[in-house]
């Protein structure tokens, strides 16, 4: 049971990975696959994308409650962890970026891809020298957030792949509701970048 954690981890990069290339191939990125798809199956697979990242995003939640539950915490948990939450984001965010491009998208995308590289090179620079950056609260709200944004995001691109609403009354307050949350998950992760960072100046001063 206390490789259970582990397994959900590990599990979420698998998904994470399977719904990239679903989004890719729905968008037309796939050689050979793409250009084979009919508009039903490159909807279905903007289905099958969204569901698997919401799969991908509950084993977020369970894999350190478990690992808590079980007393089953490990350095390559630890490890992994943080990992398989960079991937399925930045995998996400990548994917949708692939589905067309949109002006109020990109740049809280980019925003949140460039804090999540940023943040991954300051644990790596302050690894070397024996500085740890433990997660904070906010961070892990951040996460959370970015997560519940995102799926919101993956929704709004494939709107008619779910065969939702498309009258304005519906799609106009959903799309600038989804937009908002994501501008708002792109701010609170720039302030935990800024944390971040100033926590690794201090300590490696």
């Amino acid at each position: 049971m206390k490789a259970l954690p582990n397994i959900l981890t590990s599990a979420r990069l698998v998904i994470a990975l399977f719904m990239f290339v679903a989004l890719a191939a729905a968008a037309g990125g796939v050689p050979w696959l793409s250009d084979q798809l009919s508009v039903d199956q490159q909807m279905s697979l903007q289905r099958w994308a969204f569901w698997a990242f919401v799969v991908a995003a509950v084993t977020d939640f369970f894999d350190g409650w478990l690992a808590r539950k079980l007393d089953a915490v490990s350095i390559w948990g630890a490890i992994l962890d943080p990992i398989g939450d960079k991937i399925l984001v930045c995998g996400a965010l990548l994917g949708l970026m692939a589905l067309g491009p949109n002006p109020l998208v990109i740049l809280p995308a980019g925003l949140i891809l460039f804090r999540e590289f940023a943040v991954s090179a300051l644990r790596e620079v302050g690894a070397g020298k024996g500085v740890k950056l433990p997660v904070t609260v906010l961070a892990k709200w951040k996460t959370t957030l970015q997560l519940v944004a995102i799926g919101a995001e993956m929704v709004l691109a494939s709107w008619s792949a779910f065969h939702l609403p498309t009258a304005p009354s519906v799609v106009t307050p959903a799309t600038y509701a989804t937009h908002g949350l994501l501008w708002l998950a792109a701010v609170v992760t720039l302030i935990t970048g800024a944390q971040y960072w100033e926590a690794a100046r201090k300590a490696l001063v």
